[in-house]
């Protein structure tokens, strides 16, 4: 796995990067090939947090977790995502095996996001994503595996840029934007 390390407010040191490195091997065998991981730290206020990123052709992984102790984020974080990947296993792989040809560069959804402080409800982030199309179960399973309320997504069958999102009964709803 090639691991990318990004520090906030704290300075990574080698032992945290080996602690990553050795929990974060343990999902190398659910891969054929290898994959790219962003691992981000931060503390903040006592807490320490670690968010990470798994980057597959055509979906994304992620866990974040924040706790007392940098080292029991990283571990509950890594079993988060090796529990995403065991209960989306079947799906993963086929769809893995089957994007073999796609360069894992382009799956890097966040291009330069563009913080600003802003108090009064202002906008202070701007995301910028290549929309991929899919069919609405894949939007769905990627939703998941980001561990989001929403997905914003290409429909391959209404070919229109489409939300799909969770609603609070536990089933999901889709908003279809229409061309004028």
């Amino acid at each position: 796995m090639k691991l990318e390390f990004l520090g906030k407010n704290l300075e990574l040191t080698d032992a945290l990067k080996e602690q990553a490195e050795k929990k974060l091997s343990k999902l190398d065998r659910y891969f054929q090939e290898e994959i790219r991981a962003k691992v981000t730290f931060s503390t903040k206020k006592g807490h320490h947090k670690v968010e990470i990123t798994v980057f597959l052709p055509g979906h994304i992984l992620r866990a974040e977790e924040s706790t007392d102790d940098m080292y029991a984020s990283i571990d509950i974080a890594v079993q988060a995502l090796e529990r995403q990947v065991r209960k989306y296993k079947t799906k993963l792989k086929k769809r893995y095996q089957n994007n073999n040809s796609i360069r894992f560069e382009n799956f890097d959804q966040e291009k330069a996001p563009v913080d600003e402080e802003s108090p009064d409800g202002q906008l202070i982030r701007n995301k910028d994503f290549d929309l991929r199309p899919m069919a609405i179960d894949e939007a769905i399973l990627q939703m998941d595996l980001l561990n989001h309320n929403f997905f914003v997504y290409l429909d391959t069958d209404q070919d229109e840029v489409c939300v799909v999102y969770r609603r609070k009964d536990g089933n999901y709803g889709r908003i279809i934007s229409h061309r004028p």
